[in-house]
């Protein structure tokens, strides 16, 4: 046989299967590319692979993998590949179309690639490899070409990096970190915690992309796969799997490729009104704290959809600050008369949610409790254990907790049990349903699943059983969870998504900014209904560290609240969390201007909820997200492709929050057209090219600006006593050339 890297014995040749065509063709002397169109556009490439190197490769591997309070290192150095590609075959067999070779020096293994339609809009694909050695394979390479300019989006929720090209995304649910980047408290968290992240760690990531040039791929795999995307012409795929499964796209526009992908991922329910109409309040502190929180809100006029009581079970104090008990039960001593007390906000026009997540503790260390959840659970093998047969007891903070085994039908069955009896019998309209990231590789589960394998299966069924929970209760469309970990079919299942615990910072990496970030890029990938905390959630101190390093703690500063105030305002749900450490962190309360600048953007807020319920109605028929990348709306203007700071509700308002500590200025992009300043009125743009503008934004006054003659747009200005007409604010609005 051939001894060289490539080698081709096919005829340049052309099959189809439904209305995709797969190519192969001859570049010179050199064997051409493979590739895949559509017949409704036969002119663009959808996927193109080969060239002059292979574009398939296959090895055997035993990763490392480490686990750290929720963060996973995955070494895989020691993989062994085999190299050297041929294309031996390219013919049709059936509906499919299926290419074989060999891989090796000596033609160790055989690979095939088969293709099949799988509807109008998908071509289905499987890559296998076997091999005569004495490994089998378990390691797979798939090599996609692109160009060198082309962005590339999606990979579920990514928190620092909208466009992937340049870098290696692990797909795998894990924690994201503390710091992410943010120097010296990343290298600090993980030198002494394991827990600073990288800035591709993700809660729910997903095997999914789509390119500025309009290709779109996903993995239905569910086994550990990174995405390498620092080659400049190409992008290759390591799975640790001898199956490759995925499919490719085929959209006319970029939101026609997410609602094709959404075919799979699943789509999200429209919010129920009650979520819809006002603010939701994250607080602690018991019944007579959220009594004087309600009485100080009415009497602000700040609307209200519900107060989030993450403490219903109790608190307690850990390394990080103020965590819970997790024994899902109503604690009497922190909320008396809980009963009273829902019924008394339900009088106020306002629900309650709780939390819940699956992990459970002992709660004898609490010493009050009705029901002890963890007993309960491992008497009756309900949870996760070690190869000796030892609960696997999963570091936190600074406890352990047990974890539900979710691949044991009887374990499902009684947490939605405890859902429906503790938390929906409680009066709870919703919850956070917290975790679900951080199940060992190297855990024996009931069903005898490879937990490696069923690790980013584990959150989608976390989602699914809170899910079904609430429709076994008659509550479907009424109750709300919310879950931070995902993965590709999490859209599915979830009702609503939250972006975990960013730092109360400004920075990129794990700040305000880094919400953004996080809002734009899972829009992507299906997480249509999505927010963060406002104000983020981790504040540190680093306390137990043996000497002191100055400059190392975060608080969440008057400042910095105002702005995430703003920015939530105009995502799908606006709500307030205290943070780890609520003493430490400014919150809504603390003082009458910011009482009532939560308020005004609160009604503000509400004013929203009827064009957001058009946007939702649309995630759930399409897939389409709330929060929307510019792009999305401007495909064919090339400068929406780097905007990550600024983003756009839906196709009517252009949003450029503040992000930057005392500016009062941002800089943003606005596409061709006339586009309305929400505040003042004023119009700019032109309608024959888009521009750069620098704009005033004080406190209060967010860059926000709408399409002149937008309904929704209009209606907000007059809602908000802002309009062209009134003319009470004036703005300086300047055109200047894009910024460096």
């Amino acid at each position: 046989m051939d001894k060289g890297p490539f080698h081709s014995h096919v005829e340049p040749c052309e099959l189809t299967t439904g209305p995709f065509t797969v190519q192969w063709r001859l570049l010179k002397a050199y064997p051409g590319p493979l590739a895949v169109h559509h017949q409704d556009d036969p002119d663009r490439t959808l996927w193109w692979a080969g060239g002059r190197e292979p574009f398939i490769d296959a090895g055997h591997g035993e990763a490392k993998v480490s686990e750290s309070r929720g963060f996973f290192t995955v070494d895989d150095r020691g993989a062994r590949y085999l190299g050297g590609q041929t294309l031996d075959t390219m013919e049709r067999e059936g509906d499919a179309i299926v290419l074989r070779g060999r891989l090796g020096p000596e033609g160790d293994a055989g690979w095939c690639l088969r293709f099949t339609a799988l509807d109008d809009r998908q071509l289905a694909f499987t890559l296998e490899a076997d091999s005569n050695g004495p490994d089998p394979i378990n390691r797979l390479r798939l090599s996609i070409r692109r160009r060198q300019t082309h962005r590339i989006f999606g990979f579920g929720e990514q928190l620092t990096h909208v466009d992937a090209a340049g870098q290696r995304i692990p797909i795998i649910s894990q924690e994201p970190g503390i710091g992410r980047g943010v120097q010296p408290l990343t290298w600090l968290m993980n030198t002494f915690f394991g827990a600073g992240g990288s800035t591709v760690h993700s809660n729910a990531p997903a095997a999914h992309y789509l390119t500025s040039d309009m290709s779109s791929l996903y993995l239905t795999n569910t086994e550990y796969v990174e995405f390498d995307c620092t080659a400049d012409t190409r992008m290759t795929i390591t799975a640790h799997t001898g199956r490759l499964e995925g499919r490719i796209l085929y959209g006319a526009s970029p939101l026609e490729l997410i609602e094709v992908y959404t075919r799979y991922a699943g789509r999200m329910p429209a919010l129920p009104e009650w979520l819809n109409k006002g603010a939701i309040i994250g607080m602690q502190g018991g019944t007579e704290a959220v009594q004087r929180m309600a009485s100080a809100l009415e009497a602000n006029d700040v609307p209200v959809g519900a107060y989030w009581l993450q403490d219903w079970v109790g608190a307690r104090t850990t390394s990080i600050g103020k965590q819970l008990w997790w024994n899902w039960e109503v604690d009497p001593a922190r909320y008396p008369g809980w009963d009273a007390l829902v019924a008394e906000l339900a009088a106020k026009g306002a629900r309650v949610m709780t939390y819940l997540n699956p992990f459970l503790v002992d709660p004898a260390e609490k010493g009050s409790f009705e029901r002890n959840l963890y007993r309960e659970a491992e008497s009756r093998g309900y949870l996760v254990k070690r190869r000796n047969g030892d609960l696997y007891l999963i570091k936190n903070t600074s406890f352990s907790a047990a974890l539900l085994d979710l691949t044991n039908p009887e374990t499902c069955t009684w947490i939605k049990g405890v859902i429906k009896d503790e938390l929906l019998g409680s009066g709870a309209s919703g919850w956070m349903a917290d975790f679900g990231e951080a199940l060992p590789f190297d855990a024996v589960l009931h069903d005898g699943s490879d937990a490696a394998v069923y690790h980013n299966r584990y959150p989608e069924t976390w989602a699914r059983l809170n899910r079904e929970a609430v429709a076994e209760a008659g509550r479907e469309g009424d109750v709300v969870f919310f879950t931070r970990s995902g993965f590709t079919q999490s859209p599915r299942y979830s009702t609503l998504f939250w972006m975990g615990d960013q730092l109360t910072a400004w920075d990129r990496e794990d700040g305000i900014a880094s919400a953004l970030v996080g809002l734009l890029s899972s829009g992507f990938s299906g997480f249509s209904l999505n927010h963060g905390d406002i104000g983020g959630y981790t504040a540190t101190t680093m306390p137990s560290l043996p000497f002191r390093i100055p400059l190392i703690g975060f608080r969440r500063t008057r400042e910095l609240l105002w702005r995430w105030i703003e920015l939530c305002a105009f995502t799908a749900v606006f709500r307030t969390h205290e943070g780890n450490q609520p003493d430490r962190n400014y919150q809504i309360d603390d003082d009458p201007e910011t009482l009532a600048h939560f308020g005004r953007f609160a009604r503000l807020y509400a004013a929203l909820a009827p064009y957001r319920h058009t946007l939702m109605t649309a995630a759930e028929a399409y897939g389409h997200p709330v929060v929307r990348h510019p792009w999305l709306h401007f495909p064919d203007d090339p400068e929406t492709l780097d905007l990550t700071a600024q983003f756009m509700l839906g196709s009517e308002f252009m949003v450029a929050p503040v992000m930057r500590p005392r500016a009062t200025t941002v800089s943003l992009y606005l596409p061709a057209g006339r586009w309305a300043h929400l505040w003042s009125g004023e119009e700019v743009g032109a309608t024959d090219e888009g521009g750069w503008f620098r704009c005033s934004a004080p406190l209060g006054q967010p860059a926000v600006f709408y399409p002149v003659g937008s309904a929704p747009g209009d209606a907000l200005a007059a809602a908000i006593g802002h309009s062209a007409g009134e003319n009470s604010f004036v703005a300086e609005i300047q055109r200047i050339t894009k910024p460096t």
